[in-house]
């Protein structure tokens, strides 16, 4: 290689060992995975490492209910992991667990460095407990009614149906989930890591650390807010390491989870006598660390956790990867609509290269969320995989098998067609750095659709009745066959398992990235056999069946998430009014909302409303729609939201206000 061989060492946020991994979960396993492979197939030392998280109250409580030890419980969740995530082709250096010896000793090592620099202090703080089972109560674990909207059986910390948060003391009627007994408050002494001294020290890793402008943004606001120390214990009954000089105290699960990374790597440095782990985690390392993440856990790892590290004298992550969500069909993953599908499901029913490519046509660097639209799901993979890439090999083996022995020709017909394709190396590799997978997904489609007008405009099925054309007829072929294999060399992080295929098929052992610049020439390939089969809509059909059956009747310890039907007394609650837009106008900083001041009859009040893209805001002014009146103001960063307007459509510039007839008047209420 051309390029100084990096040292890399890359980690997945650790999988909560209490579940099952799906269909959410894998994108962030499939984008580390492809990003991993891309880094060896470059010919660099990248160790992709990951853990089960497997400490914590839940954990806990689940094999209570299961009448097993935690330690079963997770060993047993684990091996399913280990399973879905190889059947899916993510190929971890090393798997391990947070409840490990080598998590003990660095969580205990880390916390005495930061208890010893006077980072560690204590305070009593006052708590929820469930007298029934003895024991203090996480926020989850405690529900009630919302202090905002007042909306019932809400969790402890944020309410699902206006979105506000809050703390379990906040809530109305609260009660344990355990025991479903009211809680009382209880003190108890409670140890704090100084975060608020890392200021200064954090924004500094900020700027090295290049995080994505929408990261930096976030972060802002927490700062802009004003960092918190954070409690990193646990009281006694917990699952999890104990804090060193008590008894009855633990270490919260969010600070040795993280360290659960250096414990899985340290493990694999402890077989593997050409890893040293010190070479990639001291203060001064050269060596490359990256965290890949979902955008729900960016506080922990890019302020805790960077500060944690740097207080115990390691290296902080050279910079953290965060992604946005997974929709399936536009909406929330739902039960009742089949559409929460576990990892095991899928593979019941399609292929995983089939989601792995689908997947990475859709995923770019930033933490937008992504949707999983099943139809489109079908026709992107039939077109682009069997369609458009496969069809290249299988329209040109079949000659070269009969006619020519499946020798390739000495020569390539047109080099400069090519060369178009060894001109993109470099590009596409760029996006995969970047993580701009979807930019790669669609330059590659570009130049197999390149592949198939060259074959189509050669026609060797037509020229190889003409005796005269024989040797073109191979010529032909081999160009085809090597535009495919430059194609499949770019899409072998993506597609591993049918790239390895495809690479016996050409006679090879295995490609590097730069494979795919010099031609296959003169070599024999073998027989060729269909590589990827099409997607049939009845396969996904059965999958979202299977999903509603094997999650029907399913119970657990832990909160158990809502149906997402409502009622009819729900809905009346639900106060709808006729209202006239008094003034409406752009929001600075904002790229789609618009402030819309409201005449409701009885007030006049401030909406945000994010149809800036469907609207000139002049037009609107004097126009009367439909504004869910009752609905609990929210806090937003440009000021505070007091309704709802409703639209209907898509979204982007396809927002259709609701219109109520002529004669409405400001104040009506809508039936």
């Amino acid at each position: 290689m051309s390029q100084k061989q990096r040292k890399i060492l890359v980690s997945s946020a650790l999988p909560y060992a209490n579940g099952s991994i799906h269909m959410g979960h894998l994108v962030e396993y499939l984008q580390t995975d492809i990003w991993v492979r891309f880094q060896k197939l470059r010919g660099h030392r990248c160790t992709y490492v990951c853990a089960s998280d497997s400490h914590g109250t839940p954990i806990m409580l689940k094999a209570r209910e299961l009448d097993i030890s935690p330690e079963a419980l997770t060993e047993k969740v684990s091996e399913e992991f280990v399973r879905d995530f190889k059947d899916f082709g993510i190929e971890f250096d090393n798997y391990h667990t947070t409840h490990s010896e080598e998590n003990e000793a660095l969580v205990t090592e880390i916390y005495t460095r930061l208890h010893d620099g006077g980072d560690i202090y204590t305070r009593n703080i006052e708590q929820f407990y469930d007298e029934k089972e003895g024991m203090f109560l996480p926020d989850r674990f405690v529900r009630g009614t919302c202090p905002v909207c007042k909306s019932e059986d809400q969790y402890g910390d944020s309410c699902e149906v206006c979105g506000a948060t809050y703390g379990p003391d906040d809530l109305i009627d609260p009660i344990s989930v355990l025991s479903r007994t009211a809680p009382v408050k209880r003190e108890s002494e409670h140890y704090f890591f100084r975060l608020s001294r890392y200021e200064q020290q954090l924004r500094t890793w900020m700027d090295d650390a290049a995080l994505d402008k929408n990261m930096v943004a976030k972060l802002d606001e927490w700062f802009a807010t004003g960092l918190q120390d954070w409690d990193i214990s646990r009281d006694a009954p917990y699952f999890g390491f104990r804090i060193p000089g008590t008894e009855d105290k633990y270490f919260y699960v969010w600070l040795d989870a993280p360290v659960g990374y250096m414990a899985s790597f340290k493990n694999l440095c402890d077989r593997d006598s050409s890893l040293d782990f010190d070479e990639y985690w001291d203060a001064n390392s050269d060596a490359e660390v990256y965290h890949f993440i979902g955008k729900d856990i960016m506080y922990f790892h890019t302020l805790f956790w960077p500060a944690v590290l740097k207080g115990a004298g390691y290296r902080p992550p050279s910079s953290v990867f965060a992604h946005g969500f997974l929709t399936v069909n536009g909406q929330k993953m739902s039960k009742t609509r089949g559409t929460f599908i576990n990892a095991r499901t899928y593979l019941d029913h399609l292929n995983p290269s089939h989601l792995r490519y689908y997947y990475a046509a859709k995923l770019g660097p930033t933490i937008e969320d992504i949707d999983l639209s099943l139809d489109d799901f079908v026709a992107r993979v039939n077109s682009d995989l069997v369609g458009k890439l496969v069809n290249i090999a299988s329209r040109c083996a079949g000659f070269v098998a009969k006619r020519f022995a499946g020798r390739l020709a000495d020569a390539l017909p047109d080099p400069d067609l090519f060369a178009e394709f060894t001109d993109c190396s470099e590009i596409i590799a760029e996006h995969f750095e970047r993580r701009e997978y979807s930019k790669a997904m669609r330059m590659i489609m570009s130049l197999a659709d390149k592949a198939n007008r060259y074959i189509d405009e050669n026609k060797p099925w037509v020229m190889i009745k003409d005796e005269a054309k024989t040797a073109e007829v191979q010529q032909v072929c081999t160009q085809g066959l090597n535009m495919f294999r430059s194609l499949m060399i770019y899409l072998s992080p993506v597609i591993p398992a049918v790239a390895e295929d495809a690479c016996r098929f050409l006679g090879e052992e295995e490609w590097r990235w730069d494979n795919a610049t010099s031609p296959l020439l003169g070599t024999v390939i073998k027989k060729f056999k269909p590589l990827l089969t099409r997607v049939e809509p009845e396969q996904v059909s059965a999958m979202v069946e299977q999903s509603k059956e094997s999650l029907a009747g399913k119970s657990s310890v832990a909160p158990a998430e809502h149906d997402d039907t409502i009622s009819i007394d729900d809905f009346m609650k639900v106060d709808l009014r006729i209202a006239r837009i008094e003034n409406a106008e752009a929001v600075e900083g904002a790229d789609k909302l618009l402030a819309l001041t409201l005449d409701t009859g009885d007030r006049t009040r401030s909406v945000f409303a994010g149809i800036k893209a469907a609207y000139d805001p002049q037009t609107l002014i004097g126009r009367h729609v439909v504004v869910a009146a009752n609905l609990a103001p929210r806090k937003m960063r440009f000021g505070v939201s007091e309704g709802m307007v409703l639209a209907a459509g898509p979204g982007g510039e396809d927002i259709f206000l609701l219109s109520p007839d002529d004669g409405a008047k400001p104040g009506m209420r809508v039936k």
